[in-house]
């Protein structure tokens, strides 16, 4: 059931909500969030379906706040907003509210959505695209428990990746560190049938694709080892190898939906590591309303990386460990064949080499994934 309404306000939006369920018999306490959609729209449609197929997992109210730009002077005095009210089966398993802003009331979208939160429910804001630089103090952001991007739809994927972990806080989180979750499960996985050390790791990708630099950062912010980046022609992350001291451990997938697990001593085997559609990534973070503490430790350690390399610029992607260091650079160099910025810098006397061996192998298990490191090879 579809009702439109056109110069509308939040009052009316809930006596329509009220007429929907009352039509349909459905009541509202069903409903265990409420799910707030930032987009415009162009994305509209996608992230609404995404967020209906989510919905057979965690029933929730969707508000779609799309802001319309006046191109008009008289557009850009008057204020408008219009919503189209969904319930049923043209909703997934919640309700679904689409509210257009037009005009001054652009500047005031946390006002029309406040009297349409589920009462004493969670809340969850999610930009499918242009997310604001510091989503916790954006007006809609601070209504919400979790607040969820997606550098993948930025212009400048990496270098987004660095605005998010200067502004982090606590509830924030990226469709990106979302879509490299089998990967961690299934790396720390394998580590579990070993009693080896790692040594060093190297992680295959995609040149600018933040999911990458996100495993690459986890990886040497858990093994506290030499990771290296190797760009390839993707889809997306292509591979992981690990050495270690009892030979090496490597996960290819070349296809983006069947991988190869191989572990020195063990025959191959063929796991399944597709790639996931955003409807599962959306269903995944709803599943926790607290804090990615693993999540938060991985992007300091970036821009721990980022302080210390001299000259390196702002960019995730750039290569810029030095030799003899043994903490990991956290991507890919951007241009091949140049020369790294920490190769160039006449200043700095180059550190001691660390043990390679140093960081025992099961660090990387799914318990110490939810431990805080308490040291950084960055800043040493």
């Amino acid at each position: 059931m579809k009702i439109d309404l056109t110069d509308t306000t939040a009052g009316e939006i809930n006596k329509a909500l009220v007429q929907g369920r009352r039509a349909i018999g459905t009541p509202a306490v069903g409903m265990v969030l409420t799910l707030v959609i930032v987009t415009d729209e162009e994305n509209a449609y996608d992230a609404l379906k995404a967020a209906n197929d989510a919905s057979r997992e965690h029933p929730s109210r969707t508000l779609v706040v799309i802001k319309r730009i006046s191109r008009t002077p008289r557009d850009r005095t008057s204020s408008r907003l219009d919503a189209e009210v969904r319930v049923g089966a043209e909703a997934g398993t919640g309700e679904t509210v689409v509210l257009r802003l037009y005009g001054e009331v652009v500047g005031h979208a946390d006002s029309v959505v406040l009297p349409l939160l589920l009462p004493d429910a969670p809340v969850v804001v999610w930009w499918p695209v242009n997310a604001p630089l510091e989503p916790a103090k954006d007006p809609l952001g601070a209504l919400a428990q979790r607040r969820v991007t997606d550098t993948y739809a930025s212009e400048e994927p990496v270098r987004e990746l660095t605005a998010r972990a200067e502004a982090y806080t606590p509830g924030d989180t990226d469709l990106s560190w979302t879509r490299i979750t089998p990967w961690r499960s299934m790396l720390a996985a394998a580590l579990d049938q070993v009693t080896c050390q790692v040594q060093a790791v190297e992680v295959e990708g995609e040149e600018f694709n933040p999911s990458c630099e996100l495993l690459a950062m986890w990886l040497a912010d858990r093994l506290d080892v030499p990771v290296r980046r190797s760009p390839s022609a993707g889809p997306g992350l292509t591979g992981v190898r690990m050495d270690t001291t009892c030979g090496p451990i490597t996960l290819d997938r070349a296809d983006g939906s069947l991988a190869t697990l191989s572990i020195e001593g063990q025959p191959a085997r063929a796991v399944a590591l597709k790639r996931r559609d955003t409807a599962e990534l959306i269903a995944e973070e709803l599943r926790r309303l607290d804090p990615d503490d693993t999540y938060a430790s991985a992007l300091r350690y970036g821009v721990d990386r980022l302080n210390t390399v001299p000259d390196r610029g702002a960019s995730f992607s750039e290569e810029s460990e030095a030799p003899t260091s043994a903490s990991t650079s956290a991507s890919a160099s951007a241009g091949a064949g140049e020369p790294s910025p920490a190769e160039d810098a006449p200043v700095a006397e180059p550190e001691p080499v660390q043990e390679a061996a140093k960081a025992p192998a099961k660090k990387a298990t799914a318990r110490a994934a939810k431990k805080t490191p308490s040291r950084k090879a960055s800043a040493k």
